[in-house]
């Protein structure tokens, strides 16, 4: 990556090339459609791409390697990978905020194709803070990709050792937020730029303040019919900069227009700040994009409205609550105080001592969130009312994150029924009532006891 502090090795663009005349010379073409290796260059003269044609040739390669949990999900990335193109231009940087509940839902994958489509990617692997300061330049930004990001922020001792690292990131999400750093022989105070789009994978949420200034995408472990293509990358990075390449050029083309385009917003406050550049990357390619963008936007802000941290125990909870149903004889239902109940009996669960008096209903529909899960109005057998839940609604889940298991069978649902009727699990009958096997027929006369046959 070229030194964003030293403007003055780089050619200055041609007043009479239309192609750079509105870019200054830190965009060259060059420099928008490779990361260091100099791989898809275009020629000067090449005319840029349709933004609708090369926006779906993104999302195609996005999908042909990583299941994203939704059509929306899918959307998102794909406009926010555009959006590193023309960082110079947006008010704000959104974060990606790639997460999810457990290992190998495909979040390093995802980052994987991601790196080699976004501007200029600058992976912050053991990188300290003053480093990724150092790489973040005034006129063009890079793209920051973190890892694993739940190392660094994953328990409270974490969090506050890499504290500036987090206050960077909050910082970079809006233009014109320094940071001051004493640096040099006489501790001469030095302004370093913070601005720059950023991607970050892990496990769990990310700290409130920066999944706030995220598109938050919540991966999932590929079901047994979900099949993507494998990633090598001597075979698929090189098209991958190729389509790098394409992107750029097109977002060069509509510097001038996205610069003083104002995108009607379906949501407000932070939330259209982070979507703004998405929307307006939509706007520009035209086609279906806008109505897509708008309708992702929507969606996944009203998904994460009001949801709390709780990055731990969430495939523990899942396990535990099959070992539940399988003591009760894998009912086709049970009832959440039945299955707290049986949650905290376990000595060996922490469900007992989950929050201040053990888990709840409420701590119980939060831990299940992430999975699509919740309670409902269930009318039993024996004409009874409760929340609770039914065994079908755990099936996807337990395939994707507990596969060691055997996996249970599929049962009818009554979706469509206000409150389905199932069966709450029977009280077993009393010893006198068991069937057994029947007694010896007595023996009639006085021949003695039958020969056996």
């Amino acid at each position: 990556m070229e030194d964003a502090d030293e403007p003055e090795d780089r050619e200055p663009a041609d007043a009479d090339d239309p192609t750079t005349a509105a870019v200054p010379a830190d965009e060259s073409p060059a420099s928008l459609t490779a990361s260091g290796e100099g791989n898809a260059r275009e020629s000067a003269d090449e005319p840029a791409q349709n933004g609708d044609e090369v926006l779906a040739e993104l999302r195609s390669v996005i999908a042909k390697f990583v299941v994203l949990p939704d059509e929306q999900a899918l959307t998102a990335v794909t406009l926010w990978v555009a959006a590193t193109h023309l960082q110079p231009v947006w008010q704000h940087a959104p974060r990606l905020a790639v997460v999810g509940p457990a290992k190998r839902c495909g979040k390093s994958r995802l980052l994987d194709v991601i790196t080699e489509t976004v501007h200029d990617p600058v992976i912050t692997v053991n990188a300290s803070p003053a480093a990724i300061f150092r790489s973040i330049g005034e006129k063009e930004p890079p793209t920051l990709l973190v890892d694993e990001a739940d190392t660094l922020f994953g328990t409270l001792k974490m969090a506050e050792k890499n504290e500036e690292l987090r206050g960077l990131l909050n910082a970079g999400h809006q233009r014109n937020r320094p940071t001051l750093r004493a640096s040099g022989p006489e501790n001469g105070v030095q302004k370093f730029a913070t601005f720059a789009m950023a991607a970050l994978a892990g496990i769990g949420d990310l700290p409130d303040t920066i999944m706030d200034r995220a598109v938050v995408i919540r991966m999932r472990r590929r079901g047994q019919g979900e099949k993507v293509s494998d990633f090598r990358s001597s075979r698929d990075i090189p098209s991958l900069h190729q389509l790098r390449g394409h992107l750029a050029r097109w977002m060069r083309a509509q510097r001038k227009d996205a610069a003083s385009h104002a995108p009607a917003m379906p949501v407000a406050d932070r939330a259209a700040d982070t979507w703004e550049p998405l929307v307006a990357v939509a706007d520009l390619a035209g086609g279906p994009w806008p109505t897509l963008a708008r309708s992702a936007c929507k969606t996944m802000c009203e998904r994460e409205a009001g949801r709390d941290e709780d990055g731990g125990l969430k495939t523990r909870i899942l396990v535990d609550i099959r070992a539940a149903f399988a003591q009760h004889d894998d009912p086709e239902a049970l009832s959440t105080a039945t299955l707290l109940r049986t949650l905290k009996a376990d000595p060996e669960a922490p469900w007992a001592e989950y929050g201040t008096g053990g888990l709840s209903p409420r701590g119980l529909q939060l831990l299940l969130r992430d999975y699509g899960i919740s309670s409902a109005n269930r009318r039993f057998r024996d004409g009874s009312q409760a929340k609770g839940f039914t065994r079908a609604q755990f099936v996807d889940a337990w395939d994707r994150y507990t596969p060691t298991s055997p996996q249970p069978a599929q049962e009818p649902t009554a979706a469509t029924e206000p409150i389905p009727i199932v069966r709450q699990p029977a009280p077993p009958p009393p010893p006198a009532l068991l069937p057994g096997p029947l007694p010896p027929p007595k023996p009639t006369g006085g021949a003695g006891p039958a020969r056996g046959r």
